[in-house]
């Protein structure tokens, strides 16, 4: 056996390194002076000369474009760390953080049996080490709705994995979001041979802080991409509500000022002044008010002053020098903030703070359901759309995680071999696509329908291309499954015929079957039927036991007339419900006895 040339985490960095085939990296063409092409035609050695000249020229604008991505990374750095502080904030708005619960929870709602993320695969052993590492080692069914809303609240999510050469991923642990940098240089030309230097090309995480360096295989980056701006990083689904949470704010404090300030009713206090010279009503005014007050009582121990007694305030009533002895109502009461109601601003605000999060009012408990849910119905079908969306980020990062962990247990040609999927949370979506479904297949049902004394409308295929949308291939594979399925149903109408015996009933024919050699109607020896406590009642409806000698009273009923369903008509009926009769016909005695019991009892 051939030793292997690179370790497991060198062979894993060159699936997710700059050479691997998920890495757009820029055309290069070799053109070595020393390996000059050698050809006798000069109209071949020009076109592969311009080949070479033009590829070169296309390499340095990849050069230009990984460069220009590179400075609006580092220009956008300083404003992703101010947005990821008033993300921080937003968490205590009570409607920004019902939202992000809200993102959470119906991105990862569990199926009946409990699972937040389903594995396929068409090899049963993938699909149980995916399992085993999703369920058991990953525990996704607390983990995943935590990092789906930290995804949602900062657009990023890094996950550092643990990792096994043997095991593949062990475990994972939350990175700081806020201190994380994703270092993606792009794509490098090279017009050179092939040099190690490549590999600082490669995607790298830094952990400032720290001063450490992951690379792309040891961190997990769960990101939203909706804005180009913000590349290579995320957009949160709180980007676009950032301005107007501002706003909310300035409003809402606004609101609370002027209810403080002009909510309380204020009081008019008109002083006599008479004739008093201007100068001194100020003063007198002023003493007026004093007297209104009470005194300020100070606490000899502490020197505080207890203002509880103090409860005329200058600063909240009015004090107004008259001279007219006649002015009536000496004291009259202002009425407080009258448009207190009036939140017209607030709730307008609100309204595109919610559309910004894009979720129904409903929703977050700012209005009920109305027309019997029908319109809550409908908002849920498109809220579904920006949840798909967001399951569809988690999904592509889940991904990755799977193929590293299949990678390192040594499943490298099936790193393909599975797809991962999240429940739809909207089951009006799901009744929708049926619907459209059951409308589609009706009108083909119709399409396809012979008419009398004339053909059908169109031909099936025609109908299942441009009704169902089969392509012409999808068509043929579609007529050959169904001769199959023909084949099949065939085989399963002559079962009968194939399989005698299925052995699913043996254990209970060994204990009432009949026995081989056995003659029908005959009861097992003893007169008793196996396992049962009827006695004499078990030969009922069957062969009777022989009658004594001197046979049956007169006017009795004979054992052979006697059966089964006499005795219960006889037992329901609520003129005999004797016990005496109840207990011979549930004991061990004959039905001669039973009878003598029924003719005593007739006569009395």
């Amino acid at each position: 056996m051939a030793e292997k040339k690179f370790t497991i985490w060198q062979r894993l960095g060159s699936v997710f390194g700059p050479n691997s085939t998920m890495d757009q990296s820029a055309p290069v063409f070799k053109f070595d002076k020393k390996e000059l092409l050698k050809t006798t035609d000069k109209t071949n050695y020009e076109r592969e000369k311009l080949e070479a000249q033009q590829t070169m020229y296309i390499g340095k604008q990849w050069q230009k474009v990984e460069s220009n991505l590179y400075q609006q990374a580092v220009y956008y750095e300083p404003t992703r760390m101010a947005s990821y502080y008033d993300y921080e904030s937003m968490e205590y708005t009570p409607e920004i953080s019902a939202a992000l619960d809200i993102y959470a929870e119906e991105s990862t709602t569990p199926d009946q049996e409990g699972h937040i993320l389903k594995v396929y695969s068409e090899s049963k052993r993938i699909k149980q080490v995916l399992v085993d590492l999703f369920n058991n080692k990953l525990d996704i069914n607390t983990n995943l709705p935590m990092w789906t809303r930290n995804t949602c609240k900062f657009g990023d999510n890094f996950i550092y994995l643990k990792l096994d050469p043997e095991k593949g991923v062990v475990g994972c642990q939350q990175l700081p979001n806020i201190q994380i940098e994703r270092l993606e240089k792009g794509m490098r030309f090279q017009p050179d041979r092939y040099s190690q230097e490549m590999e600082n090309d490669a995607l790298k995480f830094t952990w400032k802080e720290k001063n450490m360096e992951f690379n792309t295989w040891e961190v997990a980056h769960f990101r939203i991409l909706g804005d180009d701006r913000k590349l290579p990083y995320g957009t949160s689904m709180l980007e676009k509500a950032r301005r107007i949470w501002k706003q909310l704010l300035l409003s809402e404090d606004a609101m609370l000022i002027y209810r403080v300030s002009r909510a309380p009713e204020r009081r008019v206090f008109k002083v006599f002044v008479g004739n008093m010279d201007d100068k001194d009503v100020d003063s007198y005014v002023q003493r007026v008010a004093n007297k209104f007050k009470r005194d300020q009582i100070a606490d000899p121990s502490t020197g505080n002053v207890d203002m509880r007694y103090n409860q005329l305030a200058v600063d909240q009533d009015y004090f107004i020098p008259v001279r007219d002895p006649s002015q009536t109502n000496p004291i009259e009461t202002l009425p407080g903030g009258t448009n207190l109601a009036e939140i017209a601003d607030i709730e307008y605000i609100q309204k595109k703070l919610v559309t910004a999060l894009r979720i129904p009012k409903a929703y977050l408990g700012f209005e009920e359901a109305v027309g019997d849910g029908k319109n809550l119905s409908l908002l849920d079908i498109r809220f579904a759309r920006t949840i798909n969306r967001i399951q569809k980020s988690m999904i592509a990062e889940l991904n990755k995680i799977a193929i590293i962990h299949l990678f390192l247990l040594g499943f490298e040609d099936e790193l393909t071999n599975f797809t991962l999927g999240l429940n739809n949370p909207s089951k009006q979506s799901e009744l929708l696509s049926i619907e459209l479904w059951k409308e589609k297949i009706t009108l083909f049902k119709d399409a396809v329908a012979p008419i009398q004394d004339s053909v059908a409308p169109v031909s099936a295929s025609w109908a299942k291309k441009h009704i169902l949308g089969f392509s012409d291939e999808e068509i043929k594979l579609d007529i050959q499954q169904q001769r199959i399925e023909r084949a099949v149903s065939a085989e399963l109408a002559k079962t009968a015929e194939v399989i005698t015996k299925t052995g699913l009933f043996d254990n209970i024919d060994q204990l009432y079957g009949k026995k081989p050699g056995e003659p029908a109607g005959e009861a097992p020896e003893g007169g008793e039927t196996p396992g049962g406590d009827m006695g004499g009642m078990g030969d009922i409806g069957g062969s009777a036991p022989p009658p004594p000698s001197g046979g049956s009273e007169p006017g009795g009923v004979t054992p052979e007339s006697f059966n089964k369903n006499d005795l219960d008509l006889i037992l329901e009926d609520n003129l005999f419900q004797d016990k005496s009769i109840i207990d011979l016909s549930r004991g061990r005695n004959s039905l001669i006895e039973v009878d003598k019991k029924l003719k005593d009892l007739i006569d009395k």
